[in-house]
């Protein structure tokens, strides 16, 4: 088996964290960009992305599966189900310090490009899908410049800033 024919990475990392932010007495939430595959209340939806609070406490029945993370949850006091495709988690971190990993977005692919893909390779339209789905990303380099940095002085009135996940495109 080469790399290629691999399972994703991206269901264990979640489920590590998952873990880590547990066993620490963090809260884990997962971030989600949200299209037509994910099943979440839409209201709670802004910019096309919903932050959910995946701990014990929040959660029912929560399965970290390989392909779909799958709970019950209450919103506003109704009980949702909620169904979220592993592709579709774009960041796992604890809400206490913002510590965890982002993940490259999906990379959306318009159904003219998918067309296209299955005319170019002689390929039935649902094969073309999954092939042109998996464009390679490249991640930009660090600036060297930027190692040496100070961290940011804090802030009047004593409170010390809070943690946020910086997501870098």
């Amino acid at each position: 088996m080469n790399a290629l024919d691999a399972t994703s990475t991206r269901p264990y990392l979640i489920r590590a964290l998952y873990e880590w932010c547990t066993d620490n007495g963090f809260t884990p939430y997962i971030a989600v960009l949200v299209d037509e595959t994910v099943q979440v209340p839409r209201e709670y939806v802004k910019d096309g992305e919903i932050v959910l609070n995946v701990s014990f406490d929040a959660t029912s029945a929560l399965k970290l599966g390989n392909d779909f993370i799958e709970f019950k949850a209450r919103f506003a006091g109704t009980a949702r189900e909620i169904l979220v495709p592993i592709g579709r988690v774009i960041a796992i971190y604890a809400r206490e310090n913002g510590q965890g990993m982002a993940f490259p977005s999906p990379v959306a692919v318009s159904a003219a490009e998918t067309a296209q893909a299955a005319a170019d390779m002689s390929l039935p339209l649902a094969e073309a899908e999954d092939k042109s789905a998996s464009k390679v990303l490249q991640l930009a380099p660090v600036d060297p410049s930027d190692e040496g940095t100070e961290p940011e002085p804090p802030r009047p009135g004593g409170g010390a800033p809070r943690p946020a996940l910086k997501r870098v495109k």
